[in-house]
């Protein structure tokens, strides 16, 4: 047990450190691109961020074999948006409200809320019919293959819509962490070349989805010894882990006062694991994925929808968003907490 709290510190330290490269990395990038602030919050950052969780998935479903495997990588593939719109929504809002004194708008977020509406759009639709097909008799192959090509068109169109957005107004950036191994570029303020600032992003995410893969395997090492069940690992404790690298981006660009990154950070991640990762476990899971064959996996789909709503509605309405609002978060994920709790202890009963 010692070893495995040692490994989880560890691990947790490697994400902190690729999670504070990656975030000034992915800024620089960005910017050598010439991209609109959504495009880096919204795409780049999301989707790199997102390997951990969707590595895990793949690996169960597609090379694990076996039921079990299944259940597990679709419990962790309905875990990632339940995570998000939940438990990472009220990590951001707690550091906005814990950082307020050093922020320049106290707590309210500096945000577009175009780009956030924006996202949470592509999302419901995705995310409504990755989980619509799951009222699909298993045997409907084709359907579940047109639905996946579905999926990915979807993102492909979100992910070309950000793209095509003007770059905004420069905003100040922090020296690249790497800018030393640039030998040819003067000392900062110069900018690095493009081939420094990819390879601090490339260490980044290898440090990122190392401590994740790290951290999983401390988590379940701990989860044995305490004898916990499988499926709450699979469904409460796995996805905490595996999306940690978003709640610690997001808190970064809180504290840096860059809150549209902070956010799109998250809410484009929903949108990618909402139409990538779901297209795995709906076709090569075709038994899992299903209302009847993981029911109390799919009741966190309902959850995810009530908080992203309870939180992006009265953004919208009011056209501004504050971290008192992200709070809520926290309230739906421990609803879930409990009814998968009371779940387990009934079914043990």
């Amino acid at each position: 047990m010692s070893l495995d709290v040692l490994f989880l510190i560890v691990s947790f330290t490697i994400i902190l450190a690729g999670a504070e490269l990656f975030t000034n990395g992915i800024e620089w990038f960005g910017h050598k691109l010439e991209l609109a602030e959504g495009a880096i919050g919204s795409v780049l950052a999301a989707v790199g961020t997102a390997m951990p969780e969707t590595m895990i998935p793949l690996i169960a479903i597609v090379f694990g074999g076996g039921v079990a495997a299944s259940e597990v990588g679709v419990g962790a593939i309905l875990g990632a948006p339940f995570m998000l719109s939940t438990l990472a929504m009220f990590v951001t809002g707690a550091a906005v409200l814990l950082l307020r004194k050093r922020r320049a708008n106290r707590e309210d977020l500096v945000v577009n809320p175009g780009v956030l509406g924006h996202d949470m759009a592509y999302f419901a639709l995705a995310y409504g019919i990755a989980v619509g097909a799951a009222l699909l008799p298993t045997d409907m192959i084709l359907a579940r293959r047109l639905i996946c090509l579905l999926l990915i068109a979807i993102y492909a169109w979100y992910v070309i819509g950000h793209l095509r957005a003007e770059a905004a107004a420069e905003a100040e950036l922090a020296p690249l962490r790497f800018h030393r191994l640039d030998r040819k570029a003067a000392p900062h303020p110069a900018p690095p070349r493009l081939r420094i600032v990819s390879l601090q992003v490339l260490v980044a995410l290898a440090c990122i989805i190392g401590g994740a893969w790290g951290f999983v395997n401390a988590v379940e090492g701990l989860s044995s010894s305490f004898g916990l069940d499988g499926t709450l690992l699979a469904l409460i404790v796995a996805p905490i882990a595996t999306e940690l690298p978003e709640k610690m981006n997001s808190v970064i660009w809180v504290r840096q006062g860059k809150d549209t990154l902070a956010m799109g950070n998250i809410t484009g991640a929903m949108v990618f694991q909402s139409a990538i990762p779901t297209s795995v476990g709906l076709l090569f899971a075709p038994q899992i994925w299903s209302v009847g064959g993981a029911g109390i996996a799919f009741a966190s789909a309902g959850i995810t929808f009530l908080s992203s709503a309870a939180i992006i509605l009265p953004m919208l309405a009011r056209r501004r968003l504050d971290g008192r609002a992200l709070l809520v978060g926290g309230i739906f994920y421990l609803a879930y907490v409990g009814v998968v709790v009371a779940t387990l202890a009934g079914g043990r009963s």
